[in-house]
């Protein structure tokens, strides 16, 4: 029951950020997903509806030993990598109502880290 809640509360808070950024061709939005075990990002252009580039925890590149907060800054950097393949280096950074703490932070720094101005 408690979950719910926690659910609908964040899917609130997510919709309020989405109304405020969007992602452009010029300017993409990096959008984070957090599981318990895992952590998801990717890069989207919301006018083309395309994802330009993306990374997980579950990646082959990301170090599985480590704890999660260093798996989310490994996430970051990898995501960073390919975007510099993409030749994108300016993100709009949505943290889909996630509290800016803990991986989601991690990410964020790892991305910047490896060339990503957000």
């Amino acid at each position: 029951m408690a979950t719910a809640k926690k659910v609908v509360r964040r899917n609130k808070i997510k919709r309020r950020i989405r109304k405020k950024i969007s992602g452009t061709t010029s300017i993409p939005r990096l959008s984070v997903f957090r599981s318990n075990k895992q952590i998801y990002a990717q890069i989207i252009d919301d006018l083309s509806g395309d994802t330009l580039c993306a990374a997980s925890s579950r990646d082959a590149a990301c170090g599985s030993g480590d704890n999660k907060v260093e798996q989310a800054k490994e996430v970051g950097k990898l995501l960073a990598s390919r975007a510099k393949d993409n030749n994108i280096e300016n993100v709009v950074f949505d943290r889909s109502g996630y509290l800016y703490h803990g991986r989601v932070k991690a990410l964020a720094d790892g991305a910047r880290e490896g060339g990503l101005n957000l």
